[in-house]
């Protein structure tokens, strides 16, 4: 099987000749160690990548940036490729929801939670519905450039996250206090959402993640919160990415036992990735519960296993979450989450190399 027809199997919930990996996010030093030079990743802190970008200029950053990760995917056997838009020197609006919120309210509007979500809202209103730069998607078209180089046919997949929670505590208090001023903020995440997904779409991007982070060792917000603000809106974008023909993949770290139902199923998506077995995420349960109808991108745990583990107890849960996703696919193996700094050279190639032992491919050297 080709790669494309791997990652087709398991979103098809037929059984691949041997279940799909790739890598979330891998940043340096990891991927310098692999690439044996330096790499400069923009989600690893856009900065360094725009200071080099000011310096040898934007194209061949980005050009160099696709070469990357492209290798990086060839030396490692992947079989898709997440990729988020490249930032653009000098422009007003970036594609990141975190770091353009940080940048447009680091100093609070009001004291009051819910006048500083209002008027957040309103500055959205006004400077953050727009078209991305162009320029932010020269990515996927220098990859699939870089991809026919090297011989190689990846999938992509790429982020639309902009209903996440994560430390947002002016949201999260307005949603008891002011549910109006709640709902304005999540109508006016999918207004940016739609946008970037239809640009996705005109660029025939396979898988597109939706949703964004609400939980961690528990629920951020209630249940009932989260199936009132964010199910509707998320099931909004999963129908525009159905309509594009692609995969809406729905994300989120933590435990989401008391809503999992409602992350899946509620929000009509075709895969659940950022699978967190360090907060309970179980595959071999979601497997038994959900395995017709979802795939499933994970999850080995990057926090505690990866980084602090031996790496013969990395070898054994690699096996071990091949074992609970095998069956009629839906099965996609990767990190939790982000391969950081905190994760040792020896772990990472003990982990891809009892996958390669597992399928019967031969030891990579990394």
């Amino acid at each position: 099987m080709t790669s494309r027809e791997r990652v087709a199997s398991a979103f098809a919930h037929r059984e691949p000749d041997r279940t799909p990996i790739f890598e979330y996010v891998l940043l340096p030093p990891l991927a310098e160690y692999l690439l044996g030079r330096p790499f400069v990743e923009y989600l690893g802190g856009m900065e360094p990548w725009l200071s080099m970008a000011r310096e040898i200029g934007f194209e061949p950053t980005l050009r160099r940036y696709a070469r990357d990760r492209v290798e990086l995917a060839r030396r490692l056997g992947h079989d898709l490729l997440c990729v988020s838009p490249n930032p653009v020197p000098g422009a007003a609006y970036s594609y990141d929801p975190l770091s353009e919120l940080g940048a447009r309210f680091e100093v609070r509007i009001a004291e009051d939670p819910v006048e500083h979500l209002r008027a957040r809202n309103r500055k959205v209103s006004e400077t953050m519905l727009g078209d991305l730069p162009r320029d932010s998607y020269l990515i996927y078209h220098f990859l699939r450039e870089e991809m026919q180089r090297q011989d190689l046919d990846l999938p992509l997949l790429a982020p639309a996250y902009f209903h996440g929670i994560w430390t947002d505590s002016d949201l999260m208090q307005a949603m008891v206090l002011d549910p109006a001023a709640a709902a304005v903020h999540f109508r006016l995440a999918t207004a940016r959402a739609l946008k970037v997904i239809d640009d996705y779409a005109r660029l025939s991007i396979e898988l597109i993640g939706i949703g964004g982070d609400f939980a961690g060792t528990r629920l951020l917000i209630s249940p009932d919160a989260y199936r009132k603000f964010i199910v509707p809106e998320v099931r909004a974008c999963t129908h525009r990415v159905r309509a594009a023909g692609a995969y809406a993949v729905n994300a989120s770290d933590g435990d989401l036992w008391p809503v999992i139902d409602d992350f899946l199923l509620g929000c009509e998506v075709d895969a659940y990735l950022e699978i967190d077995l360090g907060a309970g995420m179980d595959l071999r349960r979601l497997k038994s519960l959900y395995g017709k109808r979802i795939t499933f991108l994970g999850n080995m745990d990057c926090g505690r296993i990866l980084s602090f583990a031996s790496a013969q107890e990395v070898e054994r849960m690699t096996l071990e979450i091949l074992e609970a996703g095998c069956g009629d696919g839906g099965h996609i193996f990767t990190a939790s989450n982000a391969i950081t700094a905190s994760v040792p050279p020896a772990n990472y190639a003990a982990m891809i190399n009892a996958y390669r032992a597992h399928f019967g491919l031969k030891k990579l050297r990394l």
